[in-house]
Parts: C-alpha cells; structure tokens; sequence
C-alpha cells in the first residue's frame, strides 16, 4: 500500500488509541498509545517526532510510530511501533521506521536510537533488523501484557559513533560473556578490557526500612531540582513517578514504576549511586512490594563497583548498550542489568539467529548466578 506517511497531530488521538487497542488489546501498559493528556504532551513535544501512516484512498489511520528524545540527550527510543491487523505485510512498519531514523539519525539530531521489541513472533525483530537496527541484548520477563513477556533490546547508532567508544580497563568476571559475545555479534573489540572479581558489596543495608513517596508531580519537581542536566541519571527518557528513601532521607533512590505493565526501571540516585550501593536489596525489595515483578537499570560499563554491588544482588546482564552516552568527543558504554521475582519461561520466546547468541549467554548468566553449584559426591 503507499500509504501517505506524515507526523501525527492532536486530531489523530482519538483513532491513534483506536489503532493501539486493534493491535495490542486492553493490556497495553504505554502511555502514547492509551493516555490523551501524554499523548497530546508528545505530538507537540519538540524532541519527539511521531508519524503516522493512512491508506490514499479512505485516509484511514494504518499505522503509528515515534521516536522520542529528551532536552540535552543523544538517545531516542523507538516506540509506540504498531500496524493496523488489515494492513500487514505491506512494509509499513519499515517505511515508518526508516523515515524516522532519517529524521532522527540522519538529520544529527541523535546519536542512537533503540527498540525494545517483543519476542513472541520474530517480526518485529525482523522489521527493526531490516532497517539498521542490531540486537544489544535480552531483556527477560520485562513486561507484563496479557502475560509475562521478554523483549529484546535493539539499537541503531549513527555512522562514526561507535568508532568513538572510549576503552574501559575492567570488568567483574560475570560480564566477560557477554562482552565476547558483543564481540561477535557487532563487530567490536573489547581487547584492553580485562575481568577481574566483583568489588566486594557494603554490607548492612539488607534490613534498612525505606519510605515509598508516591507523588508524581512532587518526585518530578525534586528530581528536577536534584538532577537539573541528564549527566547522572541511570536511565535516559524516564521520568521518575517514585522516591525510596530511608527516615534519615541520607540518599535518594528515583525509580520509573509502571504498575500496569509490573515493570521498574531504576532512574538515579542522591547524591551519588554508591550511596544507594549497599541497600539495593531493600529498593528492590520495596519496589517488588509496590507491584514491580521486574527491576533493571542501567550502569556504565566503566563504573566496577556499581556492577559489582547489582551482581551481588542478583541482578543479571542481559544487554550492552555500546556508546549509549556522550561525553565530549567519546562515547560511554552501559550494561543493562535486571531481576525478576517471577519465574522466567522462555518456552514461548521467537528469536531471531542473531538475537540467539544473546538468550544463551543470559541462561547462562542466570543460572550461575542463582542455581547452586553442583557437586560430585566421590
């Protein structure tokens, strides 16, 4: 079909949540596809570029996308990907995603755009690969749609990007896997980057009772004040809805909590990580409690003791994500590290060849952080 492709305005909500409910049902857990008031915020948000596609002939709403950025950030997200069920097959999902990365990546206006996709059917990774995107990673039991689901981390940089990674010295043991197998799929080098043991974790944070402030509009506003630029958070294009903090309020923990979808993703911490590093057991405990059967963060490849403190709390590595941030002419890489509190079932994952490398290093991972060595009695 050659579908009329053109970006989305404030007219288009109503058939835009139309389109989302065709597609994925009454379980969608993102806000661009189910809250007016966000997505009316987004259509007009000058670091978002939203498309959407209609059939030439009835002007029909047949497909939507977006990639969404921040004030300051290099890092667009690709999301909100959806195709009406009668206009598959017709390459709409990839002319939408091309013309987005043209507007994005190929304008210079980002540095790296991701996907996380779903892994119950290989075409969404299919259409991601088709248009320059390369599996990062596994992300395992991330969502809850109609039921528990995986998806897979995916991303597309800019050319020269990659070039400007900056070397990092050393990482804990557990991460070398998934180095290598970084190494195979993408093409880089990890050559001056040696493992050594996990720093050993701060102790005594594992009974601390935390404070749950579930104030939005408050969390912002402090969170703003605490972190004016992006430099420090952990996770980009999340605004935090969340504040842990113990009765002495002696650090800060800010966490994007999504109850629909049982997801949490760790933002920052005040005044720095490594004064949250010893109590990540009762955050994630907290957290779990308030509905989250998924926690995961992102960690600069670079920060030992920070991997080392999620490693020794179960916390497992399921995706690189090479250059992700910026910092003068170079490029930072982040581990994306997550625990779930759920049982995780792959028995209905769909992966894609290039994606499998990833899963196998995960299950690997996974197993020797949580299963029990095996002895041989003699």
């Amino acid at each position: 079909m050659n579908a009329v492709i053109a970006p989305a305005h404030g007219a288009d909500i109503a058939e835009l949540r139309q389109l989302y409910y065709a597609v994925y049902g009454p379980h969608y857990p993102v806000a661009l596809g189910t809250d007016p008031v966000a997505m009316a915020r987004l259509i007009e948000d000058p670091h978002t570029l939203w498309l959407v596609a209609r059939c030439p002939d009835t002007g029909a709403l047949a497909a939507s996308a977006a990639v969404r950025g921040e004030p300051g950030g290099r890092v667009g997200r690709l999301e909100g990907l959806a195709v009406h069920p009668d206009h598959r097959s017709g390459g709409l999902a990839a002319r939408l995603t091309e013309r987005l990365c043209a507007g994005t990546l190929a304008a210079g206006r980002l540095d790296s755009v991701y996907a996380t996709v779903r892994t119950v059917s290989p075409g969404p990774q299919r259409v991601v690969a088709r248009n320059g995107f390369r599996p990062l990673g596994v992300l395992p039991n991330a969502v809850d749609l109609s039921s528990r689901e995986s998806l897979a981390l995916y991303a597309r940089h800019r050319p020269g990007v990659l070039e400007r990674r900056h070397p990092v010295r050393e990482v804990p043991a557990p991460l070398l896997p998934l180095l290598r197998t970084v190494e195979r799929s993408l093409g880089m080098r990890f050559d001056g980057t040696r493992a050594v043991a996990p720093a050993r974790a701060a102790g005594g944070g594992s009974t601390e009772q935390l404070e749950t402030i579930e104030a939005p509009a408050f969390v912002r506003r402090r969170f703003r004040e605490r972190f004016p630029d992006a430099e420090r958070w952990f996770y980009p294009l999340h605004t935090p809805n969340v504040l842990l903090t113990p009765e002495d309020g002696r650090f800060e923990v800010y966490a994007y909590l999504n109850r629909t979808g049982r997801y949490c993703s760790l933002v920052a911490a005040h005044p720095d990580p490594a004064a949250a590093a010893a109590y990540l057991e009762p955050v994630t405990r907290t957290l779990t409690r308030a509905g989250a059967g998924y926690v995961e963060a992102l960690v600069p490849l670079a920060h030992h003791e920070a991997l080392s403190a999620f490693l020794a709390q179960g916390f497992v590595a399921g995706a690189l994500y090479p250059a992700m941030r910026r910092e003068g002419d170079g490029f930072h890489d982040y581990a994306v590290l997550s625990r779930s509190t759920e049982r995780i079932d792959f028995r209905d994952v769909v992966v894609e060849p290039p994606l499998q490398p990833y899963l196998d290093c995960y299950l690997s991972a996974w197993a020797s952080a949580h299963l029990p060595p095996f002895e041989v009695a003699s």
